[in-house]
């Protein structure tokens, strides 16, 4: 009789089907082996019910306990935090995109000094989510980080709209120079902002993506749907900011527009704390590095033993919070932190400094594998931070009237960007990928490497176009020289800002599901903050390479940048920016189509 449950056991998938001639045969000449298969039938299904109801994915309540999937989580909470976005997108672009406008026409900042105060304002409110995703994922917690951001970042819009208004602190008295106690609060506010958005958006993105269990096949499929949602929403506030509130700025006064910001950003501030019962929450783990600097101890102190012929003989430990990942074939230097020396003893006492489990391994071996393409994304990112600094100059340079009365607001026409990337988006998300699904087999439609790539044809085409269109509007100014490009129509830029902004729909989602999908799961904040520093270091390396181009074209005669835009090349520049993606694009295909996706092997059993 003992025998029985290794028997049955080695028919479990058989028996599973319930066919009905087996059972008879089976019943008639032993009743106890039916009853262990339905014993343990009645315990599957009572699993799959269990979680059907609750959600085991090591994710908690605001009490706590394990989280009730019918009343936490997915699109009911997550509409939230699309909702959050929205605002704060809303003031940031509502700043950033008029914020080279404000610097020469209030400050009066030069071109050059300006779209490099531009640049180098971005690159730190980009850069910023490093810290704030670190400090989420290791100590904070993502809803507390979102909430003391939250705080900095209205500080940030309460100084701004005080630096307006307050007479002691007002821009200027009449005089062509700002205050110099103005420049201060000013450049203060903007820069509690940006320390703002570093906790806010890594924070609340991934917890947005948090609330959908990777191991439920519906919720999985949403997560997917989240982050084209989710940078629709982005979009929309990116739109009102750049038509409502740089109309506001322009024809009211920055201050009206600046308390519109606050007073949307303190309401939503509000409803994201209603909204914590139906959230779910991933506790903080400590550093997400310090498992990673184990793995590379352990493996340089092991680098001397052979590797194992068989992966099965490397220590994997049950006890791992979370998911376990599968082995990996490449970078096998590390499989040594995972080489059991001392077998006799008990390996979980055995310090992780010295032995590290496959899962660690290969959660060191994602990040290195991400390097080459966080770097060969960096040429896409320096193109489009061209559309906050000089594609808006442009536009302030053209004209801008509708009709009789209306003037179009320099950073509005940027709302062709939001459009086109609103509409792509849309048609990706309802037609492209249950068709791509059905030819490709993969549930994303296309692999995330092969939509980022996609976007990087998109940003060469964004410059080509540019640089065609600037080309004119020289040949425009040439031809009238004492009215310039006015006379010529802002309506010529939109064919580069459409295109930009379908090509953000490509690369920009594909990268924010990559950095959030690929890196360990310890480090979901810190990896939307990867995605987020490309565009950070994009900014500065921008404005390092103006410099270089500057000094270069300068010592040959003529500089592409002068003091005033009729007197740039941009439309060189933009060729050159063209050339680069186009290079970077040939490096950038071989590794992708080398690189190995994540693998989860199944989620440990401590876990549930």
């Amino acid at each position: 009789m003992d025998a029985i449950p290794m028997y049955t056991q080695s028919f479990i998938t058989f028996l599973s089907g319930r066919n009905s001639l087996f059972y008879s045969f089976r019943s008639d000449r032993d009743p106890t082996i039916e009853d262990h298969i339905m014993n343990i039938e009645k315990e599957a299904v009572a699993r799959e019910i269990d979680e059907e109801k609750w959600v085991y994915d090591s994710s908690v309540d605001h009490k706590g306990r394990v989280p009730l999937r019918a009343s936490t989580g997915a699109w009911k909470a997550s509409f939230i935090f699309i909702a959050i976005e929205f605002s704060e997108r809303l003031s940031y672009f509502g700043i950033s995109t008029s914020l080279i406008i404000y610097l020469t026409k209030i400050m009066h900042q030069d071109l050059k000094a300006a779209a490099k105060s531009v640049n180098y304002w971005t690159g730190v409110a980009s850069l910023m989510p490093l810290i704030g995703g670190f400090v989420a994922d290791a100590y904070l917690g993502r809803f507390p980080t979102v909430v003391l951001s939250s705080i900095l970042y209205l500080m940030g819009l309460i100084l701004l709209t005080i630096s307006w208004f307050v007479p002691s602190l007002k821009p200027c008295d009449g005089g062509d120079e700002p205050r110099s106690v103005h420049e201060v609060v000013f450049f203060l506010a903007i820069n509690l902002i940006s320390v703002g958005t570093g906790g806010h958006r890594p924070s609340l993105e991934s917890f947005g993506a948090d609330q959908f269990d990777d191991n439920c096949p519906d919720e999985r499929k949403k997560k997917m749907s989240f982050f084209n949602l989710w940078n629709i929403g982005i979009s929309a506030g990116f739109l009102l900011g750049v038509t409502v509130i740089n109309y506001v700025q322009e024809h009211a006064s920055w201050g009206v527009a600046d308390i519109m910001l606050t007073t949307v950003m303190a309401i939503s501030s509000i409803i994201f704390v209603i909204g914590m019962p139906i959230y779910r929450y991933q506790k903080p783990t400590g550093s997400p590095l310090t498992p990673l600097f184990q793995v590379l101890v352990a493996a340089i102190a092991k680098r001397n033993l052979p590797s194992p012929s068989n992966p099965a003989e490397l220590h994997e430990s049950q006890k791992t919070q979370g998911r376990l990942l599968r082995h990996t074939d490449k970078l096998k230097f590390l499989d040594k932190a995972a080489i059991v020396e001392e077998k006799g003893s008990s390996v979980e006492k055995q310090s992780p400094w010295r032995l590290s489990t496959v899962t660690r391994v290969e959660e060191m071996k994602l990040i290195l594998n991400m390097i080459p393409i966080w770097l060969s994304i960096l040429p896409f990112g320096i193109c489009v931070v061209q559309g906050y600094t000089f594609f808006i100059k442009q536009a302030a340079n053209l004209n801008r009237k509708i009709g009789n009365d209306f003037l179009l607001p320099p950073a509005s026409i940027y709302a062709m960007a939001a459009i086109g990337f609103i509409t792509f988006v849309t048609i990706y998300e309802k037609f492209l990928v249950p068709f791509l699904r059905k030819v490709t087999g993969n549930e994303r439609g296309i692999k995330m490497l092969q939509r980022i790539g996609i976007g990087m044809l998109f940003s060469i085409a964004t410059m080509i176009v540019a640089a065609l269109v600037e080309k004119k509007r020289l040949n425009f100014v040439s031809k009238n020289p004492t009215t310039g490009s006015s006379s010529m129509s802002v309506f010529w830029l939109a064919p580069q800002f459409i295109i930009i902004g379908m090509g953000d729909g490509f690369t920009l989602v594909g990268l924010q599901e990559y950095f959030y999908d690929q890196v360990p799961d310890s480090m979901r904040s810190l990896g939307i903050a990867f995605y987020l520093s490309v565009m950070g270091t994009a900014n500065f390396l921008s404005s390092l390479l103006i410099t270089i181009v500057d000094r270069v074209t300068e010592k040959s005669g003529q500089s592409w940048f002068g003091k005033d835009l009729n007197s740039c090349r941009l439309d060189k520049f933009y060729w050159l920016l063209a050339g680069m993606v186009a290079v970077n694009l040939c490096i950038y295909v071989p590794i992708a189509r080398r690189y190995s996706y994540k693998s989860v092997q199944s989620v440990a059993v401590d876990d549930c």
